[in-house]
């Protein structure tokens, strides 16, 4: 017996490690087509690829690398951070969420926005955690960002404009942005006052009032599940502790990925003849590429590459080419720098490509029924998975 399960094990192995070569395949013909998109998107008749290669020739290597390894110090503070949010569910390992955070934006590089759900369904495997909490703290750490991002735009417009100045921005460009910025900080204000009312008071009677919408079908449905994972990630910060451990991490996180931002604009200084980016500069370029980010592509990013690009140039009138050759080192390292690790660790838990894409479909099914799936061990071949118990009972209802 023993014997036929290893023999019927090595074939097994062989498909992995086949999919895993297809998987780098598909990983350098998204680097060969991004190169290639880049040259259609500038629409200038001044770019050269001889200009571009210069730039990338005429990089600090040292600094990129360093870089390179400063983006998996951010996921591991995200980890952190998770842990944290966890820690009125149960036992957690630093390892195990860190590895699940790393496959997670590793299957966002493969599947693009649809495999976001993949992330909290790992994070729910590997600490034996119920899906539903996951996605509310998943819900929670999406609006933690997205605060993040805005508040990185309103601090270095708002309090550091003459550092953006001597970064070589635009004065004209701030100057407008400014009275944005201050429209987005009363956002801000106004998003974090709500939250903390509906934490203290409104998530009781708000949940009652949506038992009404769970049982009906389409945008009803979904946005009743929407606001149920916000109530329930919500109530993963509930001392005073618990929300200045949510600000430092969120802002070691953010500061360290500003810090990224600065240490790839200097590797290509020598190619920057208009633009010395500094810390507030830099700031303002990660605000601007998360705004990209949202319409990232498959393998390929796309969004979170051209915001960077804009950024570069129309706020800080950098050349074309080191343009396009930075924005493109940013997205390796920031964007595609979770498969280095993230794919071997998929492979190592039995992931394929094509079962991802399988769980990927299978939440979004489950989604529009208000509910989640589960992974009980590795994901079948027939792709099928199990609804948690509750959450089955609720659709069948």
């Amino acid at each position: 017996m023993t014997l036929t399960c290893r023999s019927g094990y090595a074939p097994l192995r062989m498909r992995r490690t086949l999919r895993s070569f297809l998987i780098a395949l598909l990983i350098l013909a998204a680097l060969v087509a991004l190169a290639y998109q880049s040259r259609h998107k500038v629409h200038l008749a001044d770019f050269t690829w001889r200009k571009f290669a210069h730039s990338v020739s005429g990089a600090d290597v040292w600094l990129l690398l360093i870089s390179f390894i400063g983006i998996y110090g951010c996921y591991a503070i995200r980890a952190l951070r998770w842990q944290r949010f966890c820690r009125y569910l149960g036992q957690t390992s630093f390892w195990s969420t860190y590895s699940a955070t790393l496959m997670g934006f590793a299957s966002i590089f493969i599947l693009g926005r649809a495999g976001e759900p993949v992330r909290p369904l790992l994070l729910a495997r590997k600490n034996r955690q119920p899906a539903a909490s996951m996605f509310g703290i998943f819900f929670l750490e999406r609006a933690i960002d997205f605060a993040s991002a805005a508040a990185l735009a309103c601090l270095s417009l708002l309090v550091f404009p003459k550092a953006l100045s001597d970064a070589g921005a635009d004065t004209d460009w701030v100057e407008g942005a400014r009275h944005g910025a201050w429209l987005l900080l009363g956002g801000l204000v106004a998003l974090v006052a709500f939250l903390f009312y509906y934490r203290v008071h409104g998530a009781g009677a708000m949940d009652r009032y949506l038992d009404r919408w769970r049982s009906s079908y389409g945008m009803c449905r979904r946005l009743a599940s929407a606001l149920t994972g916000i109530s329930e990630g919500l109530q993963a910060i509930r001392t005073w502790p618990d929300l200045l451990l949510a600000v430092g991490y969120s802002a070691a996180h953010w500061g360290l990925a500003a810090a990224i931002y600065w240490g790839v604009a200097h590797a290509f200084a020598a190619n920057f003849m208009q633009s010395n980016l500094n810390i507030p500069g830099a700031m303002l370029l990660l605000a601007v590429t998360l705004v990209g980010s949202v319409l990232n592509l498959p393998g390929l990013g796309g969004g979170a590459q051209y915001a960077s690009f804009i950024g570069l140039t129309n706020i800080f009138g950098v050349d074309v080419e080191p343009a396009v050759a930075m924005a493109v080192v940013l997205w390796l390292i920031t964007f595609a720098g979770s498969a280095v690790a993230g794919v071997p660790l998929l492979i190592h838990e039995g992931m394929s490509m094509g079962e991802l894409r399988k769980l990927a479909r299978a939440e979004a099914q489950a989604e529009e029924i208000g509910a989640h799936i589960t992974l009980n061990g590795a994901v079948g071949s027939n792709g099928n998975l199990a609804l948690k118990g509750k959450e089955r009972g609720e659709s069948a209802r």
